[in-house]
């Protein structure tokens, strides 16, 4: 899928409009959980090298929330990189080449939704 259908795919699986919170970078879309706000993927063109890439263009990506536990083995996957301009201990960034597969994409995008969702309140007794 390119950059327009992730957008699409995330509008109508999630449930939510990505939103452009910065004039000075129209093409960055961030999605938010409906539930609390918190943003669970954010959709951008970064240079290559601000991956850790050496070579010159630029490339779509999406970061997303991961859980810690699969960190190491998701970054391990083609086209997944230490987030960019994230927390890399929780986030990742995946490239929309094609070069990281499109299942995996999906299911990290419902890792980071889920990581982000609301949390329930206990009541005290």
């Amino acid at each position: 899928m390119n950059r327009e259908e992730w957008e699409e795919y995330m509008a109508q699986t999630y449930g939510v409009d990505g939103e452009h919170p910065w004039e000075r970078y129209p093409a960055n879309v961030v999605f938010r959980h409906p539930g609390n706000r918190k943003w669970f993927a954010l959709l951008m063109t970064v240079s290559k090298e601000k991956l850790g890439l050496r070579e010159e263009g630029t490339l779509d990506i999406v970061n997303v929330k991961c859980d810690p536990l699969l960190m190491g083995s998701l970054r391990a996957e083609p086209g997944v990189y230490p987030a960019y301009h994230m927390n890399k201990a929780n986030w990742v960034s995946i490239s929309l080449d094609g070069s990281a597969k499109e299942e995996m994409v999906k299911m990290a995008l419902d890792v980071s939704f889920d990581r982000t969702a609301p949390r329930i309140k206990k009541r005290k007794a």
